[in-house]
């Protein structure tokens, strides 16, 4: 799964109707180049693309009193609403995906009911403790990575991971099922969108 599909979805699906910059300015905003590929190429080229698929509608705008060629604005199909919470659910379920994916889910994951994200995070909690037992078929901390020779420091590497990512998980879990954070059907939601026009401190030079 590609975390800049789920990205420019979740993006443009905030903004109602959004073009390129504003999408681009946004995922830049959240810091989204830094952690995952949503540079300004892959950016474009996805909405382009998604619109062939049509998951995104394009409408053509008219230039800028300030002059300039038209530029386009998009906005999420009915497959596109429903190809951007499919993505948002696997991501948020998934244990073994790339750190810009599950990043990209945390950050939408307010578009959910809050009952559902438990849900999904006890899932994805359940999947990293059984991958994390089947690693330790082979591997028992307990003995050290020496007993594995140099190789033993993979998995104990691997086991840590699991353990760190694990530990985060529920306490993801308990600060949501404590109330932290508005989802869906609750009220007015985090903003974390910037105007049309609204200046970018984080953007790229």
């Amino acid at each position: 799964m590609s975390a800049i599909r789920l990205l420019v979805l979740g993006a443009v699906r905030q903004h109602g109707r959004a073009h390129g910059y504003q999408v681009r300015n946004d995922l830049e905003y959240w810091g989204a180049h830094e952690w995952s590929n949503a540079k300004p190429g892959s950016i474009y080229h996805a909405l382009k693309h998604m619109a062939k698929q049509g998951v995104l509608h394009a409408h053509e705008i008219a230039p800028s009193p300030a002059g300039g060629p038209p530029r386009t604005e998009y906005e999420l199909t009915d497959a596109g609403r429903e190809e951007f919470l499919n993505l948002l659910r696997t991501a948020l379920t998934s244990y073994d995906q790339k750190m810009d994916l599950l990043s990209a889910a945390i950050g939408f994951m307010v578009d959910l009911p809050r009952a559902e994200v438990v849900t999904l995070l006890r899932a994805r909690l359940e999947k990293l403790e059984a991958w994390r037992t089947s690693v330790t078929e082979y591997y028992t901390p307990t003995e050290g990575p020496q007993s594995l020779g140099h190789i033993g420091e993979i998995m104990n590497m691997w086991v840590h991971s699991s353990d760190a990512d694990a530990e985060w998980t529920r306490g993801l879990i308990a600060r949501i099922e404590a109330g932290a954070y508005v989802f869906a059907g609750e009220g007015e939601p985090f903003v974390g969108v910037l105007e049309e026009g609204e200046e970018n401190p984080y953007a790229v030079p």
